[in-house]
């Protein structure tokens, strides 16, 4: 099994992935604070359709030259008529204000805040805490809380894009270890990873996440999440 997944590694982890992968947005920049803060916004919209969500991303992204100046200068924009399936105008501008808040405001970042123990708590405890509109169905959604047993997908994809290195995966944070990484368990991933004898568990959920990263760690103990790359590109490539 192994080298099976070793090999859909080198298949998958390529270019060519960026082109139809939210992660594509990030690439465009070069500075780290825009790369991150267009990879977390970047992340949350991956849900439903890709066709869909990419377009609703390039539509934002395009509002500024940059990420972090898209962020400063949030007040600005119209975007009164936007919306992504369960995530309003609304639910938008709180996402952008609360990054105005931890970058401009606090002078902080979001690696400051996800290197942190227990840091999927530390980093939904912050975005409601500090919301002036928690109870919004686009921004439960946008932040789903650990406490649910969610399996963290998004977030542990956004990790996935800042730690590891790579040709698709940025590598830019380093207070993070790559083997510390969860694999981020979506639908194709859960369902293969079924297929193939590596999880159980029926569930998709966060003890599902474990179970699954605890096995490809015994793949690879300390890169476990590249299998990502395989299980995912396959899993779309199949359906």
């Amino acid at each position: 099994m192994k080298n099976k997944l070793d090999s859909l590694v080198l298949k998958y982890e390529t270019e060519e992935f960026i082109k139809s992968d939210p992660i594509q947005f990030p690439h465009k920049w070069k500075n780290k604070e825009d790369i991150e803060i267009s990879a977390f916004i970047s992340s949350l919209f991956a849900f439903g359709k890709r066709e869909l969500f990419i377009k609703k991303l390039e539509y934002l992204f395009n509002l500024s030259e940059a990420p972090h100046q898209l962020i400063a200068d949030y007040k600005k924009f119209n975007l009164s008529e936007f919306v992504y399936r369960f995530i309003k105008s609304q639910d938008l501008l709180e996402l952008l204000r609360l990054l105005n808040k931890l970058y401009i405001q606090d002078k902080s970042s979001l690696e400051e805040l996800f290197n942190l123990k227990n840091p999927f708590e530390k980093v939904t405890n912050y975005f409601y805490s500090n919301s002036n509109c928690p109870d919004n169905q686009g921004f439960c959604f946008m932040f789903a809380k650990p406490e649910n047993n969610s399996a963290l997908k998004r977030l542990n994809m956004f990790l996935r894009w800042m730690v590891r290195d790579g040709v698709v995966d940025f590598g830019i944070w380093k207070s993070i270890k790559k083997s510390q990484l969860l694999i981020p368990l979506d639908t194709h991933v859960a369902r293969l990873s079924r297929e193939f004898g590596l999880l159980k568990r029926s569930s998709n959920d966060f003890k599902a996440v474990l179970e699954l990263t605890s096995k490809l760690k015994e793949f690879d103990e300390n890169d476990p999440v590249k299998y990502d790359f395989a299980l995912f590109g396959l899993g779309i490539e199949s359906i």
